[in-house]
């Protein structure tokens, strides 16, 4: 039977925005900070390029950069009308960027999906969405995120360079990995799912067509072991085209409304997977974009000590 996806009341109380991510606290950081090895650091996050991987399945605008101020061409304009010496000298490069929030690795905030025009903790679009955002859990309310990470490489448990197409990772999957990495999953990690499908990076039909990922019983699990982030390889995180269930993109469903997870997409697991890193502290940045339902994220992972 498919699952009754419902909207959850946080029990951080009636203005809580940010769900799990109030396991974020000073002793958190301090915790997990003391452990690090600074000998080694994984950059998580992939590039941003003209042609890189989106997602474009429901028409969202591909990433383009182009030049506002071109050394050449401000020769030309002199659009501060220097004098011609001083408008020679000086070679003036400047640029901006147009995309989708949900482009390359980024996180998705509590207010990405809903059910019925309600999201998280009870907050409705009739009351919280202006003309261009939420006013309500945002990924500007997102804190900087330091943390314990834990990376589940299934793609390894299953002696694959990546999973099948489409394949769904569930409970026993989850579990056999972290017991052949020997690891556990504790209340306020950062679990991140390999599934090899990074390899494919960057070919945009290779990377996007019906993807491996997380099932909703997987998910379900994560929370219960307590996940705070749950993050993966891939584009959507979780297994596509879903299976039975009543929406087309069931874990983000539950995940959001009903645990209060936000999600982190399109991570490069490759490093940490080749380095058998397991345990790390994991540390990620968005930028503050009020309302947005996403923002590109800078992570990293720098692995731990032993307690």
């Amino acid at each position: 039977m498919a699952h009754q996806f419902t909207v959850a009341q946080s029990p951080w109380g009636a203005d809580d925005e940010i769900g799990a991510l109030n396991h974020i606290t000073p002793e958190s950081r301090v915790n997990v900070l003391a452990r690090v090895d600074g000998s080694r650091v994984f950059d998580l996050s992939c590039e941003y390029f003209v042609g890189m991987p989106t997602w474009s399945a429901l028409g969202d605008p591909a990433y383009q950069i182009y030049k506002t101020h071109d050394p050449a061409g401000d020769v030309v304009t002199n659009p501060l009308g220097l004098d011609d010496d001083a408008n020679k000298l000086t070679s003036y490069t400047g640029d901006a960027i147009a995309m989708y929030t949900h482009s390359g690795t980024h996180i998705d905030a509590l207010n990405h999906f809903g059910c019925h025009g309600e999201i998280f903790n009870g907050y409705h679009a009739h009351e919280h969405f202006g003309n261009r955002t939420w006013n309500k859990c945002g990924v500007d309310t997102i804190p900087p995120i330091i943390a314990r990470g834990v990376m589940l490489d299934i793609a390894a448990l299953k002696g694959v360079e990546q999973l099948e197409p489409s394949y769904g990772i569930g409970p026993d999957d989850l579990q056999a990995a972290a017991e052949r990495q020997g690891v556990t999953v504790q209340t306020g990690d950062v679990v991140i799912i390999r599934t090899g499908r990074y390899r494919e990076w960057p070919d945009a039909a290779a990377f996007l067509t019906d993807e491996p990922g997380l099932n909703l019983d997987g998910a379900k699990w994560l929370v219960e072991q307590g996940a705070m982030i749950v993050g993966a390889d891939n584009v959507a995180i979780e297994q596509l085209p879903a299976q039975n269930e009543s929406t087309w993109i069931p874990v983000h469903m539950y995940l959001f409304n009903e645990a209060g997870v936000p999600i982190i997409e399109v991570l490069n697991c490759e490093e940490l997977s080749a380095a058998g890193v397991s345990e790390f502290a994991f540390i990620g940045l968005p930028l503050k974009l009020r309302g947005a339902s996403a923002s590109p994220i800078r992570c990293i992972a720098m692995p731990l000590r032993a307690e």
